[in-house]
């Protein structure tokens, strides 16, 4: 396993994190988790991410458990705030109030005295600014948070969150999670420029497609039943915008370039958004312990301007590089 630091922190994490939406709790058994938590480790990936909404909390819960007699010094575990936990008018967003009530939870359910990075897991227009600041500030004091980030952040967002933290004396953001895939570029032309320039790294979500980019969904047939395609947990509201013809078809038209570097689909997804400088690391999910096993093979992987070239040239118009893309509810959910 290869390492980079988070931005400009010091913190270094692996280049290959081990995500749970959408399995942990939902989709996978406990010990199917467990399983994929362990073959994580034994891959040498140290970094952890999750989130409160995960499975109505109970990603938490099984990554917690999972990672039970573990060194927590080798370890980066990451979790989110903003989306509904509960029923209640502040049981969401990023209040003062939720921040704190959210974090005391995440820790509870996590097994763990602090998390290594907390992050706004979407930007909150029901809030000001500051307030969330200080909020995630206060927790860096009290010891409960290590380092703080955002996800899916505008990069006129992250611009001003630094600028007050700058103006405040908080602790700054040293991080984003955005989508970002071969497929889903929209960060490429404000917010990547933007962190590169104020050292916030990027933790990238989805690096191959919800599967799309492994190539098991073929032009013209239906899903392979199993897939995210076909989950009714809230996978296939995302993989859906990308199951067109035009780009299934010229998905395959990438096995070429995966066989002559002797790479899986999902190895040359992963490898690809680590090409990117401004990416700290790619966050991949399992339900199986070989799906683990494999995509931690693309850490450390280098493709020359050749390779990306022909990538670039095969997939052509199907790419999505428009930033307005990158959204926040307008209201709390």
């Amino acid at each position: 396993m290869e390492f980079r630091h988070l931005g400009r922190s010091g913190l270094r994490i692996s280049e290959i994190s081990y995500g749970n939406w959408l399995t942990h709790g939902s989709q996978v058994e406990e010990d199917a988790a467990r399983a994929c938590v362990h073959a994580a480790l034994d891959e040498g990936i140290t970094t952890f991410d999750t989130a409160d909404v995960y499975a109505g909390t109970r990603a938490e819960e099984v990554l917690g458990r999972a990672l039970k007699g573990q060194r927590r010094e080798g370890l980066e575990i990451f979790t989110k705030v903003y989306w509904p936990t509960g029923p209640g008018q502040n049981d969401r967003g990023l209040s003062r109030k939720h921040i704190f009530e959210s974090i005391h939870g995440s820790l509870r359910r996590l097994q763990t005295d602090y998390v290594d990075l907390y992050q706004a897991h979407r930007f909150d227009y029901s809030t000001p600014l500051e307030e969330t600041l200080r909020a995630f500030d206060d927790l860096v004091r009290q010891g409960k948070v290590l380092y703080v980030g955002v996800s899916e952040w505008r990069a006129d967002e992250i611009a001003r969150a630094l600028q007050i933290a700058d103006e405040m004396g908080f602790d700054r953001i040293v991080s984003n999670q955005p989508q970002y895939s071969m497929l889903w570029r929209v960060i490429e032309g404000e917010v990547v420029p933007l962190c590169e320039k104020e050292g916030v790294g990027q933790i990238v979500w989805s690096p191959i497609a919800q599967g799309v980019l492994t190539g098991k969904y073929l032009p013209g047939q239906p899903p392979p039943q199993g897939s995210r395609a076909t989950d009714d947990k809230g996978g296939a509201d995302f993989v859906k915008r990308f199951l067109n013809d035009d780009v299934l078809t010229r998905v395959q038209q990438l096995k070429p370039i995966a066989a002559d570097l002797g790479l899986t689909m999902a190895q040359l997804a992963v490898a690809w958004v680590l090409q990117n400088p401004n990416v700290s690391s790619a966050i991949v999910g399992a339900s199986r312990p070989e799906q683990v096993r494999d995509n931690a093979k693309a850490a450390g992987v280098k493709l020359d301007a050749d390779v990306l070239k022909r990538i670039d040239d095969v997939l052509g118009p199907v790419v999505e590089r428009d930033p307005a893309k990158t959204v926040s509810p307008k209201t709390r959910p």
